[in-house]
């Protein structure tokens, strides 16, 4: 699978003023497969070691953690000399070994020649709980489930995926637009996690996908059991579990007290910050003014919480794939959840922005508010055709944005009016929202 964070592993590769690099990522996104092609493709020689399958590696980071020492004991252990220049040095899973972490400060210090690269699956946990970690001495990089973009490579589209990165938004034919948006509702069934995408791509089996995707949520289930700290494990289950029906009520608000009658904010925010910082959930908190910068105008105790995957969402929220098609009124929610869910993810994929949401009183809501640069965006996100959506219109009559963005399955269009420019951009195309914000 073509990964789009390739490039930037190329990138860091070549850059002289490289620091030690952290790839983070949930379980199961594809970090050690990318990291190992990315070793073959550009390096001589590489070194992996496994923190999680070879518990005494860490022994080595005890004595000091002096890097030639550290990289000379590693040798011992593969049976071959690691060349500063010439191996990729890989440390994956390296939450499982705390002074492997703080060794990078070392490892940028004194042997800025050697490339090496880190991996792990709860790394956010771990770097939240680091004490000594080596700040200002590392780069970072997050990969994430694969995107739509991704999914259009993977399903051998990626002649279709250049033309589109290259089209405004008023010049895509639509004779492309049936293909795409059945794709869209492909990737909606699979989300991003490569193993299934694979699945689904080689086989076309739908239960052959529910299986995988129930692995991945009990692998998470059992790292909730290992890692979670004892007394916050029942509340990241509980929080785990309730997500789904959290984001199928009309407000998507997320209450403290669905999750665990009559829980309290203060019972649950540990458990709460812990799925964020392992990257399994994003909150996505509101502004009641969109201004500069947003982060200054939200409220931190009211907020939404979304899934790093839509295929994983579906798949906890016990949603058929064939309710993905139908047309009955009984799914709207749900669907109307995973379509929120996915502009999310491939907002983030897209921009690297964090995203707040707008509400005034009780009534007017946008889904998405996101600063770009001098532009401050709104994006409505709808699972069907129908775009007429009052609260868009309030927010622009009230605050002018240069650009406002319309997601849904209606047809790409721009127009002008005296509140500014509005972009029907698919949910299929909403990747490409650079190149349509600078037509």
């Amino acid at each position: 699978m073509q990964r789009l964070l390739y490039a930037d592993l190329v990138k860091w590769k070549d850059d002289p003023d490289r620091k030690p690099l952290i790839v983070k990522g949930v379980r199961q996104c594809g970090k050690t497969w990318l990291l190992n092609t990315f070793s073959q493709d550009c390096f001589e020689d590489a070194a992996y070691f496994n923190f999680e399958k070879s518990a005494d590696l860490c022994t080595i980071f005890e004595k000091d953690l002096d890097p030639q020492r550290i990289i000379e004991e590693l040798g011992f252990q593969r049976g071959k000399k690691i060349e500063p220049g010439l191996t990729l040095l890989i440390f994956d899973e390296i939450q499982a070994c705390p002074n492997a972490i703080t060794s990078l400060k070392y490892f940028c210090e004194e042997l800025k020649t050697l490339h090496l690269v880190c991996a792990g699956s709860l790394l956010g946990t771990a770097l939240a709980a680091c004490k000594s970690f080596p700040v200002g001495k590392v780069d970072i990089l997050t990969l994430r489930p694969l995107s739509f973009p991704e999914f259009l490579l993977a399903s051998e589209n990626s002649y279709l995926y250049e033309e589109l990165k290259k089209k405004p938004i008023d010049g895509i034919p639509k004779s492309i637009l049936p293909k795409l948006e059945s794709l869209y509702r492909e990737y909606m069934i699979t989300g991003g996690m490569p193993e299934v995408v694979n699945t689904w791509l080689t086989t076309r089996d739908i239960s052959a996908v529910e299986r995988i995707l129930d692995a991945v949520l009990e692998m998470y289930q059992k790292d909730f059991a290992r890692h979670v700290p004892k007394s916050d494990y029942p509340k990241v289950t509980l929080i785990w579990d309730s997500i789904p029906g959290q984001l199928a009520k009309d407000n998507k608000k997320f209450i403290f007290s669905h999750v665990k009658t009559g829980a309290k904010s203060r019972d649950l925010e540990d458990a709460l910050q812990w799925l964020a910082d392992a990257g399994l959930v994003y909150k996505v908190l509101k502004v009641d003014v969109p201004d500069y910068p947003l982060s200054k105008f939200a409220d931190t105790t009211y907020f939404k919480l979304y899934f790093c995957d839509a295929g994983l969402l579906r798949r906890l929220s016990n949603f058929p794939a064939a309710a993905l098609m139908s047309p009955d009124p009984q799914f709207a929610f749900m669907r109307g959840a995973l379509t929120e869910n996915f502009v999310l993810t491939e907002l983030i994929a897209a921009k690297s922005v964090t995203p707040y949401f707008w509400k005034s009183g009780n009534k007017a809501e946008v889904d998405f508010v996101f600063q770009d640069d001098m532009l401050m965006i709104p994006i409505e996100a709808k699972a069907s055709r129908n775009t007429q959506a009052k609260s868009m219109k309030e927010y622009r009559k009230k605050y002018k944005p240069t650009y406002a963005l319309r997601a849904s399955l209606e047809q790409p269009s721009i127009h002008t009016d005296t509140c500014g420019v509005v972009l029907d951009v698919p949910l299929y195309l909403l990747w490409n929202i650079d190149t349509y914000l600078v037509q």
